[in-house]
This record gives structure tokens, C-alpha cells and sequence, in this order.
């Protein structure tokens, strides 16, 4: 695998800012590792979102990642969206338009990643797995698959109750969010009846403070014809679930067999 850390200039934020990408490589004499590669060379694509205190680098710091995708082939993008909520921010940078359509622009013109839907997949952790769920439950063209790790699901009812802190009132302002692009909940209702949906996977720590919030989505996810699958398991808020659970998630992913 080779692990690339990228600096590049972005005009929709019109600043410089990073991602982490992994790539496959195909090898036979590295000790440990069972690496794979399509014989196309156009990568499926795995995009990878950090949480609300974290980066680009995060997931690679915290698990093993490379080393879980390295057997499927698999590239990894992980952006670097700060505490943005992967919203278009009220006040401040328009996130959700860098990380929809500036971002995988900008990863395809310098990595060979497929550009097909099925090969296309998205997940994230707390904040990131918001922000998952909102990039393929807004735009279902682009992803065949997303996950959530502890996301934070009900965004409604997280900023009720977190009263509009600093980080909230700077991305959403004082609008009421409810049954917008920013509401998973409204998102689920209007998509459930189309043909072209993703397929969701969600987890959380039965202990984890986010929860209760998961177990509303679940059951509103019910009602629908959505595909979910979810795991409810002992667990907190923290990266020993994440490294464990996001080894869940690629076995889940409906990847291609490689040759």
C-alpha cells in the first residue's frame, strides 16, 4: 500500500488544505501485508471522514486501516473538512461543496479512482458519520454504500440540546434545521420510495452518549425500505470501537472480488 499524505490548493475554499490517501500496490515480498490491486488500475474508492475534534490523519493514527484494506484492493480518501459538520457553514467555508464536488474532482485527476457508483463508498465517525450519511442520502448517484460509526444522526435534536454552541451557531446560524438537506431524518422520507438509494450500515456503543440518537434513526430506518444493517454492541465513544467496528464495515461494503 502506499499511504500519501496531499497538500493542494482549493478554489471553493480558497485556501490550502490536505487529504491522507491510501492507494493499493501490488506487491509479493512485503512481510505481513497481503496486498491486492485491480487490474484496471481505477480503485474502488472508500471515503473517509474524521470526527468533529480531529483531520485528514486521524483514522490513520488510531487504527490499522492500511493494513485492514490493503487484502480488498481498496483506496482510501480522507479529507480534512475541520469542524465544519460537512455543511456549506454560515459562518465560515463552504465544506459540503469542497467535499461533494470539489473533492473528488480534484482525488480522480490525481489518483486512478473509479469514477463508477458501485465502486464508490463513504463512511465516517461521530461528526464524520453524519457527514456521511448526508453526502450519499443527498446525492445517491454518486455512492453505493455508506457508513456510520457513533454518528451523530439526529442532528436536530444534537442541537437542541447542545443549546447552539459556538462550533453549531458558526456552521448552521441560527436556522432551524429541520426537514433541510441537513436532516437525515427528512432526507430517509424523501429517498425511501426511489430506486437508487445506498445501502447504510450503522453502529454505536450501547454506552455512547450519541446512542439514543442512533436507536431513533434505527427505528424511523424501519418503517422505510431502506437497506440497512446495524450493530448495537457494548461500547463507548472512543477508538477502540472505531478500530474494531470499521473492520465490520469493510466486510460489509459490497466490494468487487478482484483477479
Amino acid at each position: 500500500m502506499a499511504l500519501i499524505k496531499c497538500d493542494f490548493y482549493s478554489d471553493v475554499l480558497k485556501l490550502s488544505t490536505s487529504m491522507t490517501v491510501i492507494l493499493p500496490q501490488q506487491t509479493n515480498t512485503q512481510i505481513g501485508m497481503q496486498n491486492t490491486i485491480s487490474a484496471t488500475n481505477k480503485h474502488q474508492t472508500l471515503y473517509l471522514l474524521h470526527g468533529l475534534s480531529d483531520d485528514d490523519t486521524i483514522w490513520t493514527r488510531r487504527t490499522s486501516i492500511e493494513r485492514y484494506v490493503a487484502p480488498l484492493g481498496l483506496a482510501v480518501v480522507m479529507p480534512q473538512v475541520h469542524r465544519s459538520f460537512y455543511t456549506d457553514m454560515q459562518y465560515g467555508n463552504k465544506y459540503w461543496t469542497f467535499l461533494t464536488e470539489e473533492l473528488p474532482f480534484v482525488a480522480k485527476s490525481f489518483f486512478p479512482l473509479s469514477d463508477k457508483r458501485d465502486d464508490n463508498f463513504v463512511a465516517g465517525l461521530s461528526m464524520g458519520g453524519y457527514g456521511a450519511f448526508k453526502w450519499a442520502l443527498n446525492l445517491p448517484n454518486q455512492f453505493r454504500a455508506a457508513a456510520s460509526l457513533s454518528g451523530v444522526l439526529d442532528i436536530v435534536q444534537h442541537i437542541n440540546r447542545q443549546e447552539r454552541t459556538d462550533t453549531l451557531r458558526l456552521v448552521f446560524g441560527n436556522q432551524d434545521v429541520s426537514r433541510t438537506e441537513h436532516d437525515l431524518f427528512s432526507l430517509v422520507e424523501k429517498l425511501h420510495q426511489s430506486e437508487q438509494k445506498p445501502m447504510l450500515y450503522q453502529a454505536c456503543g450501547t454506552e455512547d452518549f450519541l446512542y439514543e440518537d442512533n436507536i431513533r434513526f434505527k427505528e424511523f430506518c424501519e418503517k422505510t425500505n431502506f437497506d440497512l444493517t446495524t450493530k448495537f454492541n457494548t461500547g463507548e465513544h472512543e477508538w477502540g470501537y472505531w478500530d474494531k467496528m470499521i473492520q465490520d464495515v469493510l466486510s460489509w461494503l459490497p466490494l468487487k472480488k478482484l483477479i
